[in-house]
């Protein structure tokens, strides 16, 4: 008599839900400065590094995204709630990005920069909230194993925990106004926010685990 596969429940297809997600929000961002063409050199100049921002950024949260989904329990309602916060902050990534970078012709000088300062801090938001959740996946991670004899994964988990607190603590606070100060054309926040990109990179390439 043959023997009975064990049936298993479907698997949600969130993690391709999240792929296409990624995919359209990279190639929004990059839609977005097509159809508004550069009217100079400068402006192309200036539309390259919006989309290289753009792509590191996604491909940052991404790459940190799958790390820790290829190990989590997908069917758990808590890990199922931050899938879908995490989406729709991703979702965000082009629009807010874009609005900080394009102006509107109808506007004055100063309507643009109150539009581009909004946008800034709305985004700071949104990165903090991105590498919040990937905190958030670490620490579920943390919890998971800490009853496994796996002590070098542990450490692992608890350092990325540790660097996804810090780093959307520090987000958070350049969504202070005080960060809206401008330097070399730009609110300081605007550069506080290759802090994560910098130092995920760093300890990718370098093996540094901090």
């Amino acid at each position: 008599m043959p023997q009975k596969s064990k049936e298993r429940p479907p698997r949600p297809r969130i993690e391709g839900l999240a792929d296409l997600v990624f995919g359209l929000s990279l190639s929004l961002g990059a839609l977005s400065l097509v159809v508004s063409p550069p009217s100079s050199n400068s402006e192309i100049n200036s539309h390259i590094l919006v989309f290289v921002f753009t792509f590191l950024i996604l491909i940052t949260i991404w790459i940190n995204y799958t790390t820790s989904m290829s190990v989590l329990p997908i069917e758990t309602r808590l890990v199922m709630v931050l899938n879908v916060i995490m989406l729709l902050l991703v979702a965000l990534v082009p629009v807010l990005l874009n609005a900080v970078e394009l102006s509107n012709s109808s506007l004055t000088v100063a309507g643009n920069l109150a539009i581009r300062n909004y946008a800034a801090t709305l985004f700071t938001v949104d990165l903090f909230g991105l590498l919040l959740v990937l905190g958030l996946f670490y620490w579920i991670l943390e919890q998971k194993e800490s009853k496994l004899p796996y002590p070098r994964l542990l450490t692992h988990y608890k350092k990325g925990r540790n660097l996804m607190f810090i780093l959307a603590g520090i987000m958070l606070l350049s969504a202070a106004p005080i960060f809206s100060y401008v330097i070399l054309g730009n609110p300081v926040r605007l550069y506080l926010w290759y802090v994560p990109i910098i130092l995920f990179w760093l300890r990718r390439l370098t093996g540094f685990r901090f």
